[in-house]
């Protein structure tokens, strides 16, 4: 190579590293700050976790929860205190008003895009809560207040975990661990703890699901066993901490004598009674857009030789509903 063909060479390579705003010191500026915004995100969600049970983090489980040490910690600490949203109280960080306000638009950001990821990419439920946490450090609040009002505001995403409002308020949850639960009447699965992983697959492979109502009928320091009045479900209690219960609502107990829409015969009508609390998001709008409100009537119509999908007459609609859609449906047998 002559030197001047060296020189061209040479003099391109330098603009296309240097050029402001595409040159590869740009990206990579870019990238570092875009990794940085991530790190205090992941913090402030630390820091919220923590104070929503009632206890404050530290450098130390701040380093633990970044796989960072404590060196770097602190000085991310620093950095934040800089930025108005945290102050070191002692060994404990408390969130500020303006760190707190962040912290719950991250959760937010978080839930939503698992409530979208599960209801209409149909992700399987053990890749959300990773898909999730990529997207939730790229996404504007007017981004995320259409995505809210295109779900129409779901307030549980599909673990359980109330999802916050625009303006910061969480709904409240009253399910405990079913290690706790001491009733014999019926609960309903209002929460299964996603982390960690092994558990919550541990959860999904028994068969348990969101807003699923079971009876504890054995409980031993070895296993737990639920029956839901067709299958049973046996659970080691380490795994049986992670799903959480709470009684039935006065509305649910008035339906007594309801069943699930996939349960009505060929051609027996019903009427809607309600849909399950687990519905939320995309799917609860397409039901109540189908005409699937309280009081319609229905009846299956038209036999599925494979028996899923099934057809309904609704409203003098003709609809297909999958038997997980229908079990979702509560019906009064006519």
């Amino acid at each position: 190579m002559s030197i001047l063909v060296w020189l061209i060479v040479a003099t391109i390579g330098a603009v296309a590293l240097f050029f402001p705003g595409y040159g590869g010191l740009a990206q990579f500026a870019a990238w570092r700050a875009m990794r940085q915004r991530e790190l205090v995100e992941d913090a402030l969600k630390h820091l919220l976790d923590r104070e929503q049970e009632g206890r404050h983090a530290t450098p130390q489980s701040l380093a633990g929860t970044l796989s960072a040490n404590l060196a770097q910690t602190i000085k991310l600490i620093a950095q934040m205190e800089s930025q108005n949203l945290v102050e070191s109280r002692g060994n404990e960080i408390h969130l500020t008003p303006e760190g707190e306000r962040w912290a719950l638009h991250i959760v937010r950001a978080h839930r939503l895009w698992e409530r979208y990821l599960a209801d209409e990419a149909r992700m399987p439920l053990q890749k959300i809560h990773s898909e999730a946490h990529k997207r939730e450090h790229h996404i504007s609040q007017a981004e995320l207040d259409a995505l809210d009002a295109a779900m129409g505001y779901p307030t549980y995403d599909p673990h359980g975990d109330p999802i916050p409002s625009r303006e910061g308020k969480i709904p409240t949850h009253r399910a405990i661990p079913l290690t706790a639960w001491q009733a014999e009447g019926p609960a309903r699965i209002l929460h299964i703890e996603d982390e960690p992983a092994i558990a919550y697959e541990q959860v999904l492979a028994a068969g348990l699901r969101l807003g699923q109502v079971i009876r504890l009928i054995e409980k031993t320091p070895t296993r737990y066993v639920l029956s839901d009045g067709e299958n049973e479900f046996r659970l080691a209690p380490s795994i049986a901490a992670n799903v959480h219960v709470a009684p039935l609502s006065e509305t649910e107990i008035a339906r007594k004598g309801a069943v699930p829409l996939h349960m009505l015969s060929d051609g027996q009508k019903g009427e809607i009674l309600l849909l399950d609390e687990s519905v939320q998001g995309f799917t609860r709008r397409r039901f109540l857009d189908l005409g699937l409100t309280p009081g319609a009537l229905i009846y299956p119509e038209l036999k599925n030789f494979f028996g899923d999908p099934r057809a309904y007459r609704v409203r003098g609609t003709l609809i297909a509903l999958r038997k997980e859609q229908a079990a979702q449906i509560w019906v009064k047998p006519l």
